[in-house]
């Protein structure tokens, strides 16, 4: 389960591009659901990540995820990777949980704005930041 770390940021991006380029499309309550939706599901994958974390790795250590190498050299490889540890986890755990509550209070109070879809992208924008 660990390694769907990249899933966290990764869903309430893909949420921001749904709602960015068909948001005058789809119905409040489908902009809703992508929203809200998104960002549930990143914190959700939060909690399992953090329950194989501390399962598996005691207090003092970390998780490092390799993407991919963007150069190698024969003296240097530079990489784009994850780290994790436990102060980033409940950081993380904090903003997709209460980014989560969020959305869901915003759903409703935001029903007769106009610019519905808009904010709702920019708000999984900043969640996936």
């Amino acid at each position: 389960m660990i390694s769907l770390l990249w899933l966290i940021p990764a869903l309430p991006l893909a949420g921001f591009l749904l709602l960015a380029l068909c948001g005058g499309l789809l119905s409040r309550q489908h902009i809703a659901w992508v929203g809200c939706g998104s960002v549930g599901a990143a914190a959700v994958t939060t909690a399992l990540v953090a329950a194989e974390f501390f399962r598996g790795f005691p207090t003092r250590e970390s998780y490092q995820q390799t993407l991919w190498n963007w150069i190698d050299t024969s003296g240097m490889t530079v990489g784009i990777s994850w780290h994790l540890d436990a102060l980033s986890l409940l950081m993380v755990a904090v903003i997709t949980g209460i980014g989560f509550l969020i959305h869901l209070y915003s759903a409703e109070y935001m029903a007769h704005d106009d610019g519905y879809a808009r904010f709702f992208a920019y708000m999984n924008l900043f969640v996936s930041a």
